[in-house]
């Protein structure tokens, strides 16, 4: 028998922890592999962990209502087959074949790796030089290099050994919430409110701190930049209001502006790919598929599912998508597919009578835009007539690292050009 841990997985990207809601399992019950054991919620998701193992439960270690770091153990599984030490009688015997005996110490000996140490250190960047191993005859293995990983920050090569040391003198559920704390730790010392008679405290709950804690991320680590263009949608809003109906009865949901929009970013996002990229420390990624992210709040929480492949569907498509997207976060039901490979973000911040805003990029995207309330204004036309005509304000906020003022500019005016030369002579939702 052997005991085996599962820790808080990451349910999508930029998501550093989540709370246990809800316990399915209780110690010394029998678990099958993928068998839940329990209900997580971040700040994108609902969703269940499923068991790693076969097994029975020994301990639960993390309580309900608890919100714990991502890689941090929640619970113990006393498996029916000794899996590690399997894996380390395959490494010893394959170092044992390409190095000779186990316990010669020789330094040209000591530079030779078995397969499965060579991949983990290359696909996490860690100097072999540097690592004091735990096998025989000081041998490197898998599972010093998973103590290294599991500390949640790759050392530098220099201090490779003494991470090594560290980690294995402690356990992980101690060392892993240190690492995320360091990445989440405010500017200042935060000022302590005075409470006064009749106010009103409200505990802040883990998918509340969550959220904080990614927009602090975001803030603190992009240097953002803001452009808005006024766009006028009156063929636009001619075009869907005399079909609407008509569609919704068709169809069985509703056909929003919000669809239109999201089309036209999509499309011009295959104009410009630059705006359609990734801030990665020393390089920038340029995504080949266009997955829009679209904001969709419920009561107090905000979810952020994907549209996958946008510019691939029709206006109708894309309707579709949004109405079961919403429908889905409404009721806890998204899944990890549905809240991942986003990016870009198009906030639909109009829908409750904003006609300005900046928003803080979808970390780690690029850029956001921020689609305003449609309102009647009176426009000065090109011959001097004056007309109540149906405009919208288009806001983004953009990555500076990543992109620059001149390229975004160019970005607006295409979608504000697509946008004004919707009509029903040119324009087809199918």
């Amino acid at each position: 028998m052997a005991l085996e841990q599962m820790k808080m997985p990451q349910l999508g990207e930029s998501v550093t922890e989540g709370t246990i809601s809800k316990w399915l399992v209780s110690v010394g019950d029998r678990v099958e592999k993928y068998d839940p054991l329990a209900e997580v919620l971040t700040d994108k998701v609902n969703a269940e962990i499923p068991s790693s193992f076969s097994g029975v439960v020994k301990e639960l270690i993390a309580a309900e209502g608890e919100t714990l770091p991502v890689g941090t153990v929640i619970c113990t599984i006393e498996t029916d087959e000794v899996v590690e030490k399997v894996e380390e009688k395959m490494e010893e015997a394959i170092e044992t074949s390409v190095n000779g005996e186990v316990g010669s110490h020789s330094q040209s000996e000591k530079q030779r790796y078995s397969p499965a140490v060579l991949k983990l250190s290359q696909e996490h960047g860690i100097n072999l030089a540097n690592v004091k191993g735990t096998g025989k005859g000081g041998r490197i293995t898998r599972k010093d290099l998973l103590a290294i990983i599991e500390s949640g920050v790759i050392p530098q090569a220099e201090v490779a050994q003494r991470a090594v040391e560290q980690v294995q003198s402690k356990p992980i559920i101690e060392a892993q919430p240190k690492a995320v704390e360091q990445e989440t730790k405010p500017l200042s010392k935060p000022i302590e409110q005075v409470v006064s008679q009749g106010d009103v405290e409200i505990p802040v709950s883990g998918l509340r701190k969550t959220i904080a804690q990614n927009m602090v991320r975001s803030k603190q680590e992009i240097p953002h930049a803001w452009l808005m263009v006024e766009v006028d949608v009156t063929n636009l809003v001619q075009y869907r209001d005399s079909i609407k109906d008509e569609f919704k009865k068709r169809e069985g949901f509703n056909l929003t502006y919000f669809a239109f929009f999201v089309k036209v970013v999509a499309q011009t996002l295959k104009e410009f790919p630059q705006i359609n990229s990734m801030w990665a420390n020393d390089k920038i990624v340029q995504k080949k598929d266009i997955n829009i992210s679209i904001a969709v709040a419920h009561e107090e929480t905000l979810f952020v599912p994907v549209i996958k492949h946008a510019d691939e569907k029709t206006i109708k498509g894309i309707a579709r998508e949004i109405s079961e997207l919403a429908s889905k976060a409404k009721t806890g039901k998204l899944t990890m597919d549905d809240i991942t490979g986003g990016t870009f973000t198009v906030n639909n911040t109009g829908s409750f009578g904003s006609v300005q805003s900046m928003g803080i990029i979808n970390y780690p995207q690029a850029a956001i835009l921020q689609v305003e309330s449609i309102v009647k204004r009176p426009v000065v036309m090109d011959n001097g007539m004056i007309a109540i005509r149906d405009m919208v304000n288009l806001c983004l906020s953009l990555d500076h690292r990543v992109l620059d003022g001149l390229i975004c500019g160019k970005f607006l005016k295409r979608i504000k050009e697509r946008l004004e030369n919707i009509s029903k002579e040119n324009t087809s939702v199918y």
